[in-house]
């Protein structure tokens, strides 16, 4: 045994025996601990893992082993004659790539699934089936089979009833429920609504607002003829058309917003010269008015003080009212009475002169009834016009989608390469929006009620 410790391994995994350190002893049933024991026996794991998983695979691909499977099952000879290689191929012919790509990924048939088929109590189940079906034979029943049978020989033969027109009869014609004529409201035809309202038998009435639709707009809407899969040039042309207004449209609202926001040129820029002029704007003009002004007045007191100025007048009380004459009284009513009858006789005038006036009447009439024809029509046009558009049922307005349109060099030369624009979901959304059947909506906004706290962790402060 000591000569046998003094020979030196051949292997490579082999320790040296005369070397006191021992090999480190640990777990393998971690990942850890398989760099510890990397000798043999893990070499000898990896091979068996890579065998088995090589195995694996040739199953689930060819369904067996490679090795094992005939040159036939394995390879298609392809001459470009299809009745040479039928025969070559010994009438097997070669699948299409899109019968590859259809097959399953593993030919290795799955695994039967036996809760499936697991009943609970079965087996009990089936015996006391059995069981009754050997008493059957000798005409024993089950309690519950023999009462069945005895109340149907005791019923009465049903009374055959005539079946009621629109209501009982299968074969009817599609109704509304709705409407005054419906149905299944002749059975409560005559009866007093108090009563029909206590015990819950009246219907409710359809309010008339549920009748008509919020927008006329149809819930889905034919794309232009040039969004199709194969347009003509014409149709083409005029989508893109379209597409190319759209975006100038918001081309012009870009630059309009920069020209706002954007300062002038330095050309254009104010100078220390233009802002005294426009901080002294007007004020030369009021002092030279008022200097204006104060000469005027000393002109005026010039020429007016060599004139003679006139004594001011005694002020001249009015007369007080005294206690009328009879005279003046008299003269008061039939002055009065003078002046009614004038008016009278003025609108006795006039009514005769009406009738001389009737054609103007009548030709101003027909100028006041086209007027309101005329502002009813655009009232109702303009009402027309706006029912085609979505309502506004929130703080955002509708905006309608981007047109869904492919450049001429975009566009597929078959069905199968077509490029598929926009999403039906989307479609459906925004649908929904335009017929104001929902508010038009914006993704939310993430936004973060705390605010974030970064913490130092101990072991990182001590390293640094």
């Amino acid at each position: 045994m000591a000569a046998a410790a003094s020979f030196l391994p051949l292997t490579p995994g082999a320790r040296d025996p005369g070397s006191g350190r021992r090999r480190p002893r640990g777990s393998r049933n971690r990942k850890k601990g398989w760099k510890r024991w990397a000798g043999p026996e893990a070499r000898l794991g990896r091979e068996i893992g890579d065998f088995l998983e090589d195995v694996a695979l040739q199953q689930r691909v060819t369904g067996g082993l490679i090795a094992e499977q005939p040159d036939e099952g394995l390879f298609f000879v392809d001459t470009g004659n299809a009745e040479k290689d039928l025969k070559l191929n010994k009438g097997q012919e070669k699948p299409l790539h899109i019968d590859l790509l259809l097959r399953p990924d593993s030919k290795v048939p799955a695994p039967k699934n036996i809760l499936a088929y697991q009943v609970p109590n079965g087996g009990k189940e089936r015996r006391r089936r059995q069981f009754w079906e050997r008493l059957e034979q000798r005409g024993v029943l089950p309690r519950a089979e023999r009462l069945l049978r005895a109340r149907l020989r005791a019923a009465p033969p049903p009374r055959e009833k005539p079946l009621e027109k629109g209501l009982l009869d299968p074969s009817r014609d599609f109704y509304d429920i709705w409407a005054e004529n419906n149905p299944l409201d002749r059975a409560l035809a005559g009866q007093d609504s108090w009563f029909l309202q206590e015990t819950k038998k009246q219907r409710v009435k359809r309010p008339p607002r549920l009748q008509k639709k919020p927008s006329e707009v149809p819930a889905v809407e034919v794309i232009a003829p040039g969004g199709s899969y194969n347009p003509t040039f014409e149709d083409h042309q005029a989508l893109l058309l379209r597409a190319h207004e759209v975006e100038v449209r918001k081309k012009r609202e870009e630059e309009k917003v920069e020209r706002q926001l954007s300062l002038p040129p330095a050309t254009e820029a104010p100078t220390a010269e233009t802002v005294f002029q426009e901080q002294c704007e007007g004020l030369l003009e009021e002092s030279g008015g008022e200097e204006e002004e104060e000469e005027e007045k000393k002109e005026e007191e010039e020429e007016g003080g060599a004139a003679p100025q006139d004594p001011p007048k005694a002020a001249v009380a009015p007369p007080r009212p005294g206690k009328k004459t009879e005279r003046q009284r008299r003269r008061e009513k039939e002055a009065r009475a003078l002046a009614l009858r004038r008016r009278q006789e003025a609108a006795r005038c006039r009514g005769r002169q009406e009738l001389f006036r009737l054609r103007a009447l009548r030709r101003q009439l027909r100028r006041w009834e086209a007027e309101r024809l005329r502002r009813r029509q655009a009232r109702e046009a303009k009402l027309k016009a706006l029912q085609g558009r979505p309502r506004r049922l929130g703080r955002l307005k509708y905006e309608d989608p981007s047109l869904e349109v492919q450049l001429s060099e975009e566009l597929a030369e078959s069905l199968r390469t077509l490029k598929p624009e926009g999403s039906v979901v989307h479609d459906r959304f925004k649908s929904l929006q335009k017929r104001s059947l929902i508010e038009p909506r914006e993704r939310a906004k993430f936004k973060r009620k705390y605010r974030v706290k970064y913490v130092e962790k101990r072991a990182f402060r001590e390293v640094t």
